[in-house]
């Protein structure tokens, strides 16, 4: 190979590294700060490729969000209260140029928003009140529902939900949504003019009580909520004792309401039986008379009854022989206790059937009986 041959392949190897080192792509997602001799000396944030000298260097860095989260801390609030507070953030680079001299990269950056939001969330902390940190309402809605609750529970010295009485009197002013505001708002210029970086927003994520607050707050919502189960059972004991004295009242008023009913049809049924005997009376008087006789004989005479009667006696009028006023014998009077004693029988027969209703008559009273069976005999 020749000299010259060699020269034009050296030239173009020295070429194609001078493009290969000069040549740089931005991305949509990148932009580069150009250093020389490592001192920076120009951003360049728009996409396409560009140029630069092979001794220069080509430093990226994201354009795009970046989050920024920070270490749980015990923080005390305006109202003496220690909570464990956690926050985070959002920030990208605006000026990769002051980015570059101030805080080199991304890991000097983070540790830069340490330092500036931790300050200022602890201040913006310490000058609020817990209530003012935790609720974002900032109308008087949530604390009239609490008022309303607690007077309907007749609650004298804790309010609902874990907020005390001096809680319900704070009318909140400002919120958690404004309090965060306001630490974006303290800590952009900041970061922003020193750093060359935009913070987006600073918000709350967590907090949480400390382990001796937190204890005292998950005895005082057990509290609450067995003073809500007790106030609900005391409801559901007046609620049995309304519906228990109703279904009594009822029932008394069930129970009047038959016993008047009762002794009506039992009035009626005295009526009607009686009604049924005058008109058996009217119908045939001698039978009467002779039923009412036998009932005597039955209730004064035994087995070992001994009565001393005049032959002209009323009592001892049926005991005589039919048609004629002799003394009768004893076959005849024999004879005749036989007839008194099946007449009876055939009475009680009949008073049986006047007192009990017939059968598939559904309790109908005795008026239902016809005049006529009872005079039948």
């Amino acid at each position: 190979m020749s000299l010259f041959r060699i020269f034009w392949l050296v030239i173009a190897v020295i070429t194609i590294w001078i493009f290969y080192e000069s040549l740089f792509v931005v991305s949509e997602t990148r932009q580069v700060v150009v250093t020389q001799f490592g001192e920076p000396i120009k951003a360049i944030q728009d996409p396409g490729l560009y140029f630069k000298a092979p001794w220069q260097d080509a430093r990226y860095f994201d354009r795009r969000l970046i989050r920024w989260d920070g270490e749980t801390n015990e923080i005390p609030t305006q109202d003496k209260r220690f909570i464990w507070l956690d926050a985070t953030a959002r920030w990208r680079i605006i000026d990769p140029l002051k980015f570059m001299k101030s805080v080199g990269d991304e890991r000097g950056a983070q540790s830069r928003l340490d330092d500036v939001i931790d300050s200022v969330v602890r201040q913006f902390i310490t000058e609020n009140r817990l209530i003012e940190i935790v609720r974002s309402d900032t109308s008087s809605a949530i604390i009239n529902r609490i008022r309303e609750e607690r007077q309907r529970m007749d609650e004298s010295a804790t309010g609902m939900g874990g907020v005390q009485d001096e809680d319900l009197e704070f009318r909140i002013t400002r919120g958690r949504e404004k309090i965060m505001d306001d630490m974006l708002r303290r800590a952009q210029p900041i970061i922003a003019n020193e750093y060359g970086i935009e913070l987006r927003d600073v918000r709350i994520k967590r907090i949480n009580y400390v382990e001796e607050v937190r204890k005292n707050v998950y005895a005082r919502m057990i509290s609450e909520r067995n003073k809500m189960a007790e106030r609900y059972r005391s409801e559901g004991q007046g609620e049995r004792s309304r519906i228990l004295g109703d279904m009594e009242r009822e029932l008394l008023t069930i129970q009047s309401e038959a016993e008047r009913r009762a002794r009506e049809v039992e009035g009626d049924g005295d009526a009607q039986a009686a009604k049924i005997y005058a008109e058996a009376t009217n119908l045939d008087p001698d039978f009467f008379s002779f039923n009412r006789t036998l009932q005597t004989y039955a209730r004064t005479m035994g087995e070992t009854t001994r009565m001393v009667l005049t032959t002209n006696s009323e009592y001892y009028r049926y005991l005589m022989k039919r048609g004629s006023n002799e003394t009768p014998g004893v076959v005849e009077l024999s004879r005749r206790l036989r007839e008194a004693q099946d007449a009876l029988a055939r009475i009680k027969t009949i008073q049986n059937s006047l007192t009990k209703p017939p059968a598939g008559t559904g309790g109908a009273s005795p008026a239902s009986a016809s005049p006529t069976g009872a005079a039948a005999p």
